[in-house]
């Protein structure tokens, strides 16, 4: 119970904050928009680019911290697809979008912070190097279902395809400071002073703006569409690919206790809204996404405490 109040309960005041502020118009929602927009594309990517220029790459791209987390990501993405498509009988796209947010956890703006707080700032390498290709790779991933789901009934040429799938990657800036990040790392040479010291100044502002933002975003959502996809959602995202995670990384891998902390809070986070976002950049099972996102990230407040009360 006291990881609930010390770890976890900050992270969703600042969340409710945001909330709150815009549910009474304190805070509106253009502010909402701009505030996210400076901390998904400007001070988020500084996070993204200082966490990974500073890793010890050596040490943090553990094979078995990466299997057991991505296995369990392309399992609920497979359970959830398969199981809106066959179960629910939803059409192939709303499939793709519907396995996409059992697939897409909340890695940044929510496993960040909590890991930090559960473990300290020590622990979050292995967090980095899992955030660090989770953007890229999932997203492409499910670009290329998408892209091939309806390509399958509107013919388009694969090319078009491949050039759909690199133009989203290659201009999320989350991608671009994460590229930035490995080139400084790699490159051996460390930027001057000054620029570290406002990169760092970027990178503190940017999960705090964050967390307020996504509360801010949360007035949009209403609880709505089919909430037994939404509970299946939920299963996948909050127990099934934590679990995986926990069972892979504990008794496949063996790995050490900071490395399966990572796995498992990571695993253990709602869907993002980079859920939503993917269903509402094709317009197909929006309202589930919508709600999924809501009610997940309100269930996970229970759930990860559970996970953090399971870890050493």
């Amino acid at each position: 119970m006291q990881a609930l109040f010390e770890v976890i309960l900050p992270v969703f005041l600042v969340m409710g904050a945001g909330y709150l502020a815009t549910r009474l118009g304190l805070f509106e929602d253009r502010a909402v928009d701009a505030l996210m927009r400076f901390a998904q594309n400007f001070a988020v990517p500084c996070v993204l680019f200082k966490g990974v220029a500073q890793l010890d790459l050596s040490s943090a791209y553990d094979p078995g911290l990466m299997i057991s987390f991505y296995a369990g990501a392309f399992t609920s993405f497979t359970i959830g697809a398969l199981g809106a498509r066959f179960l629910f009988g939803r059409p192939g796209p709303d499939a793709v979008a519907i396995g996409f947010a059992c697939l897409f956890s909340n890695s940044l703006l929510l496993g960040l912070p909590i890991t930090e707080r559960a473990y300290g700032a020590a622990a979050l390498s292995g967090n980095y190097a899992i955030i660090s290709i989770h953007a890229p790779m999932l997203y492409a991933f499910g670009i290329t279902m998408m892209e091939l789901t309806r390509a399958h009934g509107i013919g388009l040429p694969v090319l078009q395809i491949a050039r759909q799938i690199f133009r989203g990657i290659v201009t999320n800036p989350l991608v671009i400071g994460i590229t930035l990040g490995f080139a400084v790392n790699l490159s051996g040479n460390p930027l001057p002073e000054p620029a570290w010291a406002g990169i760092d100044m970027l990178a503190r502002a940017g999960l705090p703006a964050a967390l307020f933002g996504l509360g801010g975003v949360m007035v949009r959502y209403r609880p709505e569409g089919d909430l037994r996809l939404v509970a299946m959602i939920a299963t996948c995202s909050l127990l099934l690919h934590p679990g995986i995670g926990w069972l892979l990384g504990a008794r496949v891998f063996g790995l050490d206790t900071a490395a399966l902390r990572s796995v498992v809070v990571t695993a253990s986070m709602a869907p993002g809204i980079n859920a939503y976002l993917f269903a509402n950049m094709y317009g197909v099972a929006k309202r589930v996404a919508a709600t999924a996102v809501l009610l997940s990230t309100a269930l996970s407040i229970l759930t990860v405490w559970f996970w953090l009360h399971v870890l050493p």
